[in-house]
């Protein structure tokens, strides 16, 4: 069985200490002084807000933003009037954040990419509380393996039917699925999914074992296996122009490494669609298994400059992921992340809540959602550039209670998400 991360207490009087503005922790303090607890500077009402340091910055961001609704067809009908509260609260979060680029996940996909296009005409383009509206003329989406039936009991209860044996959870096709909103041309002709790329063509997949039988890895049967496909949504390569070279922007959105038993079928799965991306950074043999929908195999050209982004649902140090899971893009040799995104919002968060958020080993400013224990509070969310860019700012839209920005990411019922918008403002060397 795959080992687990531990727990250490956090000093509380580091924590009380970091929130006070102390060095607890090493991070860029200023990135959360400036733009977290002032919404972006000054920004959208305030008065002039925090401007990029030039015009070749470009903001990246990932929002968990829970557009996700219980029936098929339901979120097309709360976007279809700007009348919703909780997608007029995620609006207003992105007007002020004002990102460049944005993934948004669990956003329910149709296949007319109604939602997609209401969305923005009727909360984005919309002014909220004073924040200005944002446009995005560029837009993707696609079809997420969440809902789709796979025919197969998957989770091994004697019955065929239902979210847990389709191909990603989800009561109906395109459940918690994802969009991405940008004020750069995407170029489609080389966009690369790989919704259909099974999961036992990964060498050295950490198939799930059934623990009762002494044969290895053989919690799915040979059958299952043969179409059993690796991302629980998604994993979507999307060319955005900037300036007169591409940015990859990388993003999905691994199944949560729980919710399974001591097979850990979904703690393997999680950690391997993480491990996806980190082969396909690679050139050469490590990405070679590669497949995309189309059949095109391999991953990224070297010199090639790229973001990954998503909710990965795991924590490098805390929570149910397999060990090392986040680790593997953390301590990629591609991937630059000198500068963690924070904010004071989740040290206020841990110092207020408390409880199993004190058995925490990582930063509480690093933290990215507000779940409930366990696991408590965590980094989840990652925007990370590659070697190639250098980032400039960065931070999670967390603000502090004192805040009146406070209202749009409050506390259970959250009145838009329990994730945060995390950014990060990269430029070419």
């Amino acid at each position: 069985m795959t080992s687990r991360t531990h727990r250490v207490r956090r000093p509380l009087v580091a924590v009380a200490a970091f929130a006070m503005g102390a060095a607890a922790w090493s991070g860029p303090a200023s990135a959360v002084d400036t733009a977290q607890l002032q919404g972006r500077g000054q920004a959208e009402g305030q008065g002039p807000g925090q401007q990029r340091q030039n015009d070749r910055e470009v903001r990246f961001a990932t929002f968990n933003a829970s557009l996700n609704r219980f029936t098929e067809g339901e979120l097309v009908a709360d976007l279809s009037t700007p009348d919703d509260a909780q997608a007029a609260a995620v609006a207003e979060i992105i007007q002020r954040v004002r990102p460049d680029v944005l993934l948004v996940n669990e956003f329910d996909f149709d296949a007319a990419h109604e939602a997609l296009r209401l969305f923005q005409r009727n909360y984005l383009s919309v002014p909220h509380n004073g924040a200005r509206a944002i446009r995005y003329p560029y837009r993707y989406t696609a079809p997420s393996n969440t809902g789709v039936p796979s025919g197969f009991d998957l989770d091994n209860d004697g019955s065929v039917g239902g979210p847990n044996d389709a191909f990603g959870f989800g009561f109906f096709p395109g459940q918690f699925g994802m969009a991405v909103y940008s004020k750069y041309p995407i170029n489609r002709s080389g966009v690369r999914t790989f919704q259909l790329f099974e999961w036992e063509d990964m060498p050295g997949a950490l198939l799930p074992d059934d623990p009762d039988t002494p044969e290895p890895a053989d919690f799915y049967s040979p059958e299952e296996l043969d179409v059993f496909r690796l991302s629980s949504k998604s994993h979507w390569d999307l060319p955005v122009r900037v300036g007169r070279r591409a940015v990859h922007f990388l993003v999905s959105h691994p199944t949560p490494p729980v919710f399974d038993g001591p097979e850990d079928r979904n703690g393997r799965r999680n950690h391997d669609e993480i491990r996806f991306w980190a082969d396909y950074v690679r050139p050469g043999q490590a990405s070679r298994y590669i497949y995309d929908d189309q059949g095109r195999r391999g991953g990224l050209q070297p010199g090639t400059r790229f973001v990954i982004a998503g909710d990965m649902n795991a924590d490098p140090f805390d929570g149910d992921s397999t060990a090392g899971a986040a680790q593997q893009l953390l301590d990629h040799p591609r991937i630059t992340t000198k500068r963690t995104p924070e904010s004071k919002g989740a040290v206020e968060a841990t110092l207020r809540q408390q409880g199993v958020n004190l058995d925490h080993r990582g930063p509480p400013s690093f933290d990215t959602a507000d779940f409930a224990e366990p696991p408590g509070n965590l980094r989840v969310d990652y925007v990370l550039p590659s070697k190639h860019l250098r980032i400039s700012n960065s931070a999670v839209f967390w603000p502090v209670r004192s805040n009146p920005l406070s209202r749009l990411t409050g506390s259970f019922p959250f009145p838009s998400s329990d994730h945060r918008l995390v950014w990060v403002d990269v430029r070419a060397k």
